[in-house]
């Protein structure tokens, strides 16, 4: 089974840019189709943008993060990538990859395979 894990939080300012990595060991990386997620303290975890299993023939995104945040993915480098532009004080949270064979799926207990999450915060 596949095992992930992120990297690439941190602390920034309100406007700022982060990219997130996510990278995965055993399995077969091109045969998941991967997602992000993120909690923030004392909410629910949340949907923020997933990816087919190329990353070239489907990505979607959360509303809030729509047009701000970019999906990516190196099936050559096992790894799945989170760039966030212009971020906000309410995207303060961990984020989460998460991998499951299947394309097109938001709901948390849908995704098989998590990772640790990483910390962003975003201060105003």
């Amino acid at each position: 089974q596949v095992q992930l894990q992120e990297s690439g939080g941190g602390s920034v300012q309100a406007g700022d840019s982060l990219r997130l990595s996510c990278t995965a060991s055993r399995g077969t990386f091109s045969t998941y189709a991967m997602g992000w997620f993120r909690q923030a303290p004392g909410k629910e975890r949340e949907f923020v943008a997933g990816s087919d299993w190329s990353g070239e023939d489907g990505t979607y995104y959360a509303a809030s993060v729509n047009g701000r945040f970019t999906i990516s993915r190196n099936n050559a480098k096992n790894t799945v990538y989170l760039t966030m532009n212009g971020l906000k004080s309410e995207d303060t949270a961990v984020y989460y990859c998460a991998a499951q064979p299947r394309f097109g799926y938001v709901q948390s207990r849908d995704y098989n395979y998590w990772g640790q999450g990483t910390q962003v915060t975003v201060s105003s």
